[in-house]
């Protein structure tokens, strides 16, 4: 079965750096579109990033560019997030997702203070 496992989440202080990752399983990951949302208490999951099955295309949350780097490795079936000049409104759950079928990670709790 589908499997998106998400880690690399933590607590960090302004301006720190974190990078998240996504080990996806059950599915032809190279095949697929992928994205990351996130997610604070009472809101909706929001859009961060997303990037093509090759790696070549990706697209952002305009609140982050410039400062998030999605990438992927297509060998080790890895979604990864890369959070540079993390801000406390960067605070929330972070989810891995798969598109095609609406999958979802567990998600990877990033905190953001001093």
């Amino acid at each position: 079965q589908v499997q998106l496992v998400e880690s690399g989440g933590g607590l960090v202080q302004p301006g720190g750096s974190l990078r998240l990752s996504c080990a996806a399983s059950g599915f032809t990951f190279s095949s697929e579109l992928m994205r990351w949302y996130r997610q604070t208490p009472g809101a909706q999951r929001e859009f961060v990033a997303a990037i093509s099955n090759s790696g070549q295309d990706t697209s952002y949350l305009d609140t982050v560019k410039g400062r998030f780097t999605i990438s992927r490795d297509n060998a080790k079936n890895i979604l990864y997030l890369q959070m540079n000049n993390l801000k406390p409104e960067d605070t929330a759950v972070y989810y891995c997702h798969r598109p095609r079928l609406n999958d979802w990670g567990q998600g990877t709790q990033v905190t953001v203070s001093t």
